[in-house]
């Protein structure tokens, strides 16, 4: 994967500057015209170039927040941007966040702007936080910009931590389910073959299969850690193929429960980001562009694609959104009546809201499902070994 330095020209005519990570040039303009950029120039960046960015590759989301905070913090006090970010490169908690203001201090310090500084890292940073800030140090209002962006940070931790938590439980039932069986195959089911060949008996399928699978894996024990290790790469790369991913992709929003639960955590992104950058300035077809990459489902970002085609055609906003066939008829409504009243920010707003309280019911929802039907997968694997132990047992008992 080589690096690659761009420079576009947006719907407007602004000319914008940045950097993609590609194979190869073509993949790198390609990728460039997905962010709904025209094309000017793709050079690829030397690797003596690229070594002052190796150790900046990637940032959690915590430290982006921290970042921001504390750097809207001493901008509000008074401080100069170069002072702030001494002060950050000095006394942050986080080795990568301190990496992070050195590198930003000497890019300005070498004659960018802030916002030029950003733009470099777009794998760092994403094109919504470069956008915003652009449009916040354009405007001369990059503390108003900064307060958006730790909002925006702190509802994406939110809607993440939400998801989260409605998967974290299942998930460890399922591997301690999967932990307790591997137990009882290999160490439980082994102890009573003695006694079992002392019957002189037959031995039910379902016991049989049992006894053999845990001396299969007592004996060959390393076939488990390489299987989870071939297991974890192989979803690994379909998730990273882009034909498996799409295909992954139209599989979950099909799914009734799941498909709600993806597309309200993606609204919920998509119209925080749309309402920010509204507020913040930004013309409204370019709003689209940033909030069109907050969607990680190939799916709903094509359907998006329309809504830009829409838009640049002339069409309202709310007429270009109804044209994806995807979003709810609530917040095409209140869209719409934001536009014919003046008051979409604050329409917009109430259409974050509104998707948020649907969030949190879908959440509570999915939880009150999900122990009904691990308590029925749990009886099933209990009653499978049971069945399996005691049938022999039950043999022995008839004539």
């Amino acid at each position: 994967m080589a690096r690659f330095e761009y420079e576009a020209e947006k719907w407007n005519g602004e000319k914008v500057r940045g950097r993609v990570d590609a194979k190869t040039q073509i993949e790198a303009r390609v990728r460039v015209k997905n962010m709904g950029y025209k094309v000017i120039s793709v050079n690829e960046i030397s690797t003596h170039a690229q070594k002052t960015n190796i150790r900046l590759q990637s940032l959690s989301l915590r430290e982006k927040i921290d970042f921001t905070q504390t750097f809207l913090t001493l901008n509000k006090a008074g401080l100069p941007i170069i002072e702030s970010l001494i002060f950050i490169e000095k006394d942050a908690a986080s080795r990568q966040v301190r990496m992070l203001a050195q590198e930003i201090k000497n890019q300005i310090i070498s004659g960018y702007t802030l916002s030029d500084t950003i733009a470099r890292y777009p794998n760092l940073f994403g094109q919504v936080y470069i956008g915003l800030a652009k449009a916040g140090e354009d405007s001369g209002e990059i503390d108003k910009t900064f307060e958006r962006l730790i909002e925006l940070l702190k509802k994406q931790g939110d809607i993440k931590s939400k998801v989260i938590s409605a998967l974290t439980y299942p998930t460890f039932v399922v591997c301690l389910a999967i932990a307790v069986v591997l137990v009882m195959l290999m160490f439980v089911f082994p102890a009573f073959k003695e006694m079992f060949e002392q019957q002189g008996k037959t031995l039910p399928f379902i016991t049989q299969a049992c006894m053999s699978a845990g001396e299969f894996l007592k004996e060959k024990w390393m076939v488990i850690p390489i299987a989870i290790f071939i297991i974890v790469v192989s979803a690994w790369q379909l998730l990273r193929w882009e034909p498996s991913k799409r295909k992954l992709d139209e599989i979950v929003l099909s799914v009734p429960l799941l498909s709600d639960l993806v597309k309200a955590a993606a609204f919920s992104n998509f119209l925080t980001v749309l309402q920010i950058a509204y507020d913040a300035g930004i013309p409204i077809i370019e709003c689209l562009y940033l909030s069109r990459t907050t969607f990680s489902n190939a799916v709903m970002q094509d359907a998006i694609k329309i809504s830009i085609k829409k838009m640049q055609g002339g069409a309202h906003l709310s007429e270009s959104l109804k044209a994806s066939n995807l979003f709810p008829k609530m917040i095409l409504f209140m869209v719409s009546t934001g536009e014919q009243s003046g008051r979409l920010g604050e329409l917009m707003t109430q259409s974050v809201q509104h998707i948020d309280q649907q969030l949190d019911l879908i959440v509570d929802t999915i939880g009150k499902l999900i122990e009904p039907i691990l308590l029925i997968f749990i009886g099933v694997i209990v009653c499978f070994l049971a069945l399996s132990l005691y049938l022999p047992l039950f043999q022995s008992y008839t004539v």
